[in-house]
């Protein structure tokens, strides 16, 4: 049916409008002669609308004249009329023949290069990686060998545990698994000692392996060794282990922020222009000649490579630039507004710190009000686990 479809499209095919009482019977007359009619559409009970190819127009005028209809052409569609339509446009259907030359062409080269996968490794090393190998923007498909470009980066960075490259149309794929990483632990084997990685105020030790060398309520610094990788024996002597327990102390963070008590603050106003750039692989033109008609205005670019399929890019890249114009104002807090502002400032540093805030056993709070603005010094006491392991050299 769709062969059909299209074939009278080539060929060239007429929308037509039948109209009398009796339609039933001249569809079923065309169908017994074997006329292919299709998108049958009934207007009313006496009018009926459909498509027949052109090279079989001519046999439903005999079946018109016995079932007593009228056939009127309404449209008349297809490549023949559509190249006898333009046919004095020469300068037209020589640019469609040179764009179809270009996308010929253009596709048997690479025009996008995708990452997906990668989490910890930024994509710009990576590209970085394929492109000194021989995958790169405008790089002919036939020269691009993939398993040699998978075996080179696998061998060049440890940080990733497989690679896969796909090409598809002139979009290239890169699949990437990182290589999970995992802390350095020492042997069991080895000799060390439990020292604290911050400073803080011990608050639990309970040792499996070694000797505690702090007490419940000591403040140790950094460095200071908590466990010690030896053990003492009256009969034995000296013998060293590999220390290991738990140690709990309470830790402070602490951070500051400051609001002014009068500031400008920049707000939009809702109003955007947009202007746009057209690249031609390494060639540009500004589509636009003149500067923003805003005072002021912030700028957010956006790139956005042209496809005609799903993984089928061509050499252009269009870039849009949005300016919101922008509005300056001063704004007063009271002292209530900016030590609230500030504290959130400083809150919002710490809860980056740290990292489990379910730890978090206390809070302080000091507000200092200097020239003109508000101060906000914001400390977390936290428990937490303070030990890590330090191998005993000798």
């Amino acid at each position: 049916m769709i062969f059909k479809i299209l074939m009278q499209y080539l060929l060239g095919y007429l929308k037509i409008e039948v109209e009398g009482y009796y339609i039933e019977r001249f569809i079923n007359i065309c169908k017994a002669k074997q006329i292919f009619l299709w998108n049958l559409k009934r207007k009313n009970t006496s009018i009926m609308e459909a498509n027949i190819g052109l090279d079989t127009f001519g046999l439903i005028r005999e079946i018109a004249r016995k079932t007593k209809c009228k056939v009127k052409i309404k449209n008349k569609k297809g490549i023949p009329f559509f190249l006898n339509r333009y046919k004095k446009r020469k300068i037209f259907f020589l640019c469609l023949l040179f764009i179809i030359m270009g996308i010929l062409i253009t596709s048997n080269f690479i025009w996008n290069i995708e990452i997906t996968g990668n989490v910890e490794i930024p994509s710009e090393e990576i590209l970085k990686s394929v492109n000194e190998n021989g995958l790169k923007l405008g790089e002919y498909k036939g020269k691009i060998d993939t398993k040699k470009i998978i075996n080179e980066v696998r061998l060049k960075r440890e940080d990733i545990a497989w690679i896969g490259i796909e090409i598809k149309g002139t979009n290239a794929m890169i699949k990437i698994v990182e290589t999970e990483k995992k802390p350095e632990m020492l042997d069991e084997s080895d000799y060390c000692n439990i020292v604290a990685d911050k400073e803080g105020v011990i608050e639990k030790v309970d040792a499996n392996n070694g000797t505690i060398m702090v007490n419940v309520g000591d403040r140790i610094k950094e460095g200071s060794i908590l466990i010690g990788g030896w053990m003492e024996g009256k009969y034995t002597g000296t013998r060293y282990v590999h220390a290991s327990g738990e140690i709990k102390a309470r830790v402070w963070y602490t951070e500051k922020a400051k609001v002014e008590l009068s500031q400008k603050v920049r707000e939009k106003t809702g109003k955007e222009e947009k202007k746009y750039r057209v690249k031609f692989h390494n060639f540009e033109i500004n589509l636009y000649k003149k500067l923003s008609n805003f005072e002021n205005y912030d700028t957010i670019y956006q790139d956005e490579k042209v496809k005609i399929f799903s993984n089928f890019y061509i050499p252009v890249e269009i870039t849009t630039c949005h300016n919101f114009e922008i509005i300056e104002k001063e704004v007063n807090y009271t002292q209530e507004e900016a030590k609230e502002l500030a504290k959130k400032e400083a809150e919002e540093k710490l809860q980056k710190e740290i990292q489990d805030m379910s730890k978090v056993q206390n809070k302080l709070y000091h507000f200092q009000e200097k020239d003109g603005y508000i101060e906000a010094e914001v400390t977390y006491e936290v428990l937490e686990n303070i030990g890590t392991e330090e191998k005993i050299v000798f």
